[in-house]
């Protein structure tokens, strides 16, 4: 007879494929579940990252947008000054003539007076009188003297009347011209201010993605490598046979790349008409410096690889020194971004602008204004990000700047 024990174990022993079988089938349903959660998670990252990348699309667009109208508003103001200009000079020269009018005036009128006096008398009254023929003669060669510059100064004031009427239509015309540039210009800003308002509009739907992603590590980086790829796509084309093909190259917001290079004081072997101009540089803009090379970012790991100069927007950014475009395009981390190559293996580099002044592939002058303050790429205040880099290592632009 089996006794109790031995029955429990024989029964327990008994069960336990079934318990075992539950158990996996539990585990299962668990795994399961956590693959649906899994997938539903890697469903919901996607479609995050896919209105990420339209809402970051819709931003690029409307920053372009706002760099073209203020540009079309900058072309304005200097057709409007121009304008201005011409239409002051076209006043001065009415002044002038009609100034020039009045004392021909007045200069036939004594004319006048003097011919018509009383008490003098005509050549026949002195003919008849018996007089010195002489005497009489002279009166008459006087008097013919005078009639002549009568007749000029006649002809004359008609002239003058007759170049009045025409500066004054050209003032008229210059006028109108002037107020049609006005309204122009207006509705040009009004362009701007709505351009502007769709921007805040999309920064508000990115606002928490954009501070999020500014205080990421990763994506700091991402924006980094995006710059340090546009830098080498750069250099290997310089060094490249010249061929035919596209003028700068397109920067995909995207596109992966190399780790940009360390950080690094001064370059490693600077020479060049650029390097003499060393502590000589004149400043890209007026304005505070926010940010100085090397220093912590505000996500505290990265360093800043240039400086950021808080300006308002709309200010000049002008060339540090003569160079040629070789890049003028949106850039994601650095919007409106324009880079200038001064030979010898020398970069300048300006980002988040308002709009690009210059083309690519265009010759500027140091001092003149290449594009103009503003905080495309997503920047929560205006200034410029400024950059020098040699052979694509950045090095320090505050010690080749001159003092302030």
């Amino acid at each position: 007879m089996i006794g109790p024990a031995p029955a429990f174990a024989i029964l327990v022993l008994g069960f336990l494929p079934a318990l075992a079988s539950a158990a996996g089938e539990r585990e299962k349903a668990k795994l399961d579940a956590l693959r649906e959660q899994r997938a539903a998670l890697e469903r919901q990252m996607r479609e995050k990252e896919a209105a990420r990348a339209a809402a970051v699309g819709e931003l690029r667009e409307t920053e372009q947008a706002i760099a073209a109208s203020a540009r079309k508003l900058r072309a304005l103001g200097e057709e409007r000054a121009a304008v201005r200009a011409e239409l002051a000079a076209h006043e001065r020269e009415l002044k002038r003539l009609e100034a020039q009018t009045a004392a021909r005036q007045a200069q036939l009128a004594a004319l006048l007076r003097h011919q018509f006096r009383p008490h003098e008398a005509d050549a026949l009254a002195m003919l008849l009188a018996g007089g010195d023929p002489n005497e009489a003669a002279r009166d008459r060669y006087y008097l013919a003297q005078l009639a002549r510059a009568k007749a000029e100064l006649i002809g004359q004031l008609r002239e003058d009347a007759d170049e009045t009427r025409r500066v004054a239509g050209i003032v008229r015309q210059r006028s109108a011209k002037l107020a049609e540039l006005a309204r122009h210009e207006e509705a040009e800003r009004a362009t701007l201010r709505q351009r502007q308002q769709e921007r805040q509009a999309v920064l508000a739907k990115l606002s928490s993605q954009i501070q999020a992603q500014r205080r990421t590590l990763e994506t700091l980086r991402q924006d980094e490598k995006r710059l340090a790829s546009v830098i080498a796509a750069l250099a290997k084309k310089k060094s490249a046979p010249a061929r035919p093909g596209p003028a700068s190259p397109k920067a995909r917001s995207d596109t992966p790349a190399a780790s940009p290079p360390p950080l690094r004081a001064e370059p490693d072997g600077a020479g060049g008409a650029f390097a003499r101009l060393r502590g000589h540089l004149p400043w890209p803009v007026k304005g505070s410096v926010a940010a100085r090379f090397g220093t912590r970012r505000d996500e505290g790991q990265l360093l800043w690889k240039g400086l950021f100069i808080r300006a308002p927007e709309g200010a000049d950014v002008r060339a540090v020194a003569d160079g040629v475009v070789v890049f003028a395009d949106w850039l994601r981390g650095y919007g409106n971004l324009l880079i200038i190559d001064h030979d010898d293996g020398f970069l300048s580099i300006y980002g988040n602008n308002q709009t690009l002044l210059a083309k690519t592939g265009q010759k500027v002058t140091a001092g003149r204004p290449v594009a103009t303050v503003g905080s495309s790429g997503g920047l929560p205040e205006s200034g410029l990000y400024f950059e020098l880099r040699h052979r694509g290592q950045a090095f320090d632009p505050g010690k080749w700047l001159a003092a302030p």
